[in-house]
Formats: C-alpha cells, structure tokens, sequence
C-alpha cells in the first residue's frame, strides 16, 4: 500500500514540474466535457452502482442525495467546465510590480501550489471540479474519495485521463486512489509531505476533524457551517421572511444554511411569528431561546448552550433574541465558525459595521447565506470554503488555487 501510494505521490511531483501553456489546458477541458456528454449513459449507470451499495450501507438520506448523480446535476457538471475553460490563466499573472532607486525591477508573479491531495466524501461533482481547477491553475491532484462515490468517481476521473493523454499531456496531473481501503487517508496525511504540498479535505466533520488531526502539510477547509442570519431593527418583514426561508431550507445539508436566526429585540414581537411561522409550516424544528418562545405561537423547544454551537444540516433552526447589533456580532464571533453570516437591514451604516467586525470568511447584507455554496461567486467552480486566517479564504477558486514568487531583474547591480 505504501509503494502504491508512493509511487502516485511520485508520478504527481513529476506532472506538475510540466509548464502547460493556455491552449493546450482548455483543448483540454473541452474535449473531458465532450467526454462526459458522450459517456453520460455509461456516467449514470455508474451512480447506480453508487447509490445501491450507499443504501445497503445505510449512509444518511443527506449523504444519498449529494452522492445521486440527476440530470439537473449532470448538467452543472458540464456548465461548470464551460465555466473554468473561459477563465483566464491564473498562472504567471504579475500582481504587483515596482522600480527600485538602484534600478532593480521588482515583480510578484502567480506560480501553481504544486500537488494537491482531495479528499472528499458523497459529492461526484468534486471529482470533476477539483480536476479541472487544479490542471488549469497548473496543479496536479491525487483524488481520494468516498467509497460511497467510488464507480461514478472512478469513470470521471478517467474520462478526464483520457483527455490528457489524447491531448499529449501527462496524464498523472489527475490520479484517483483506486482503492476502498481506509487506511490510505492515514498514510496520504501522515506519510507523503514530500510529495504533497496542500490537502483539501471535503466531507462532514469527522472527515475533517481527522484530516486536521493527521495531516503533515497545509490544509485548505473548513470543519463546521454554523452560519448566521441577522435580523436588524430596520429589517423589511417581507425580505427577512424570504431571506430566512431559503437560507435554512433551501437546502439543509450544505455548509452554507443558515442554523441560528438572531432577532433584534426591538422587532422581536413583530417578527418572530411570521418569520418562524413560514419555516414550520415547511417542516422546519423551532429551538428558541426564552424571550422567543414566549411570544412564538408555535410549537418549539426550549434551546440550550449546545444549540449555538450546533450544525444541525437538517430542517431544524435555532432562535434567538438579541439586545442589538453589537450583541449579534458578539454572538456570532463566540459561537461562529467563521463560515458564512448574514445581516437583514435597511439601514447602510449597520450594514456596514456588521461586514467589517464579524469574523466570518464571508459576511453578507440582506441576502441568503445559501449563496455561499456551490458556484454562486462566478469561479465557475470552487473546491470549497476555507475558514482559515491565512489565505485563500472564503470560496476557494481557480485564482486561489496558486501561490506566487518575486521575479528581480536587473542590469548588472551588486549589492554595496
């Protein structure tokens, strides 16, 4: 197992010492998405096999919906290829560029990261995704995914081999770990740091939480979604009403759902019913503090400390009553995890304070939180979200994916 991996870790260093130039990366993009309309039947028979053994191995109705590979999804597979083919190279870009008084010519120049290791749970649609981020940003890949996906992961990440090789480039920029065996994320965290250079873990919290734990080399991510949605004093009922609908249920079992509702107690008794009567009437658990049970109509649970801290990705909301803006913002840099939070107000200044003193890696005014996920910022695709301090932060992208160096040119200086 070790020699197996190994020798992956080897063939990825060797890929990506390769300077791809522009052309060739997009022939390439290209030709996997014909790729993928030409094999679709062969593709979704593949999920089948998926979801039949996802079943019999009893994984979460959460967990089978990501993993279900449906038209609607085969299709963004595709849109998001078209997406990231259109996108200019993010490699050799200068982002900054300065003279010196002795002359020296200073420039900070985009380069690859190097190889990239995912490792990732249920969602086919990865597969395709960080392939395509990570060869056109000059990355090679090692793909690790749930045995759960392994067939439907298997054909496109070979489809996408495929398209290497015809297009005369080396195929090992996209390897997929071939194997159901477990103990081959202990040794890709523990044992590979001199072939890998960034991991990316995405999954659910126990995923992550072991990927933290083992992993010798930088980690893009995040472990937890406990997103925000705020609503301000100078809220409009009827936005607060849609907003909050569709951040907690829209879909419940992303990242990016809403999971506590803060009221300002100023509106608390205007708001509180219709805003919490139009989630329960589509399913949705009320847990609420005691100033909002009291004046709730419905049917709700008294919360506790553990409901901040709670990602319940499923139709469950926590609720509660705050004095005012400041008091959210306290709440959401104690209980958030930096993910994605959300302030509903008509007032600018608020707006305003609320963006710049959360410490969300993405902060929101009066929209769903739901836009965090999935596509929405216009990369064409995203591997994830990172909540680290350190950069990339937020949606992490094609133009993410890269580090840079300082290019100095001169003309015979030496240093006195």
């Amino acid at each position: 197992m070790i020699n197996y991996l190994f020798s992956i870790g080897k063939k990825s260093k060797e890929a990506c010492l390769k300077k791809i130039d522009i052309k060739t990366k997009n022939k390439v993009l290209i030709r996997y998405a014909n790729l993928i309309k030409k094999n679709k039947n062969k593709i979704l028979k593949e999920n089948l096999k998926d979801l039949s053994f996802a079943k019999k191995k009893n994984l979460k109705q959460n967990l089978i919906d990501r993993l279900e590979l449906d038209q609607k999804k085969y299709n963004g597979i595709i849109k998001s290829i078209n997406i990231i083919t259109k996108l200019k190279d993010p490699i050799n870009r200068i982002l900054l560029k300065w003279k010196r008084p002795n002359g020296l010519i200073i420039k900070r120049v985009t380069i690859p990261l190097g190889v990239l290791a995912a490792i990732y749970e249920s969602r086919p649609n990865v597969t395709s995704d960080i392939s395509c981020l990570c060869f056109k940003s000059g990355n090679s890949v090692i793909l690790k995914g749930g045995s759960e996906a392994f067939y439907t992961n298997k054909i496109l990440a070979n489809l996408f081999r495929k398209s290497l090789k015809e297009n005369k480039v080396n195929p090992n920029f996209v390897q997929l770990i071939n194997t159901k065996n477990r103990k081959v994320v202990d040794i890709l965290l523990s044992r590979m740091s001199k072939f890998i250079d960034m991991v990316i873990p995405r999954g659910g919290k126990n995923l992550v939480k072991k990927v933290q734990k083992l992993s010798k080399v930088p980690i893009i991510g995040h472990l937890e979604g406990i997103c925000h949605t705020y609503v301000d004093k100078f809220a409009n009922l009827k936005m607060a009403i849609n907003i909050i609908h569709n951040a907690k249920l829209r879909n419940t079992s992303i990242c990016g759902a809403t999971e506590t509702i803060l009221i300002n107690e100023k509106v608390l008794k205007k708001f509180t019913n219709p805003i919490l009567h139009k989630l329960q009437k589509y399913g949705c658990k009320v847990i609420a503090d005691k100033k909002v049970k009291s004046i709730f109509k419905g049917k709700s649970k008294l919360s506790t400390e553990i409901d901040w801290k709670t990602e319940y990705l499923s139709a469950k909301v926590s609720v509660k009553s705050v004095k005012d803006l400041n008091d959210a913002i306290n709440h959401i840099n104690k209980y958030g995890t930096m993910h994605t939070d959300a302030i509903i107000t008509n007032n600018k200044k608020n707006a305003k304070i609320f963006l710049k003193n959360v410490k969300s890696s993405i902060a929101m005014h009066n929209t769903s939180t739901q836009f965090a996920d999935g596509g929405e910022f216009g990369f064409g695709a995203e591997i994830g979200i990172s909540t680290n301090n350190l950069p990339p932060r937020g949606p992490v992208g094609l133009n993410e994916l890269v580090t840079y160096k300082y290019e100095v040119l001169g003309k015979g200086q030496i240093r006195k």
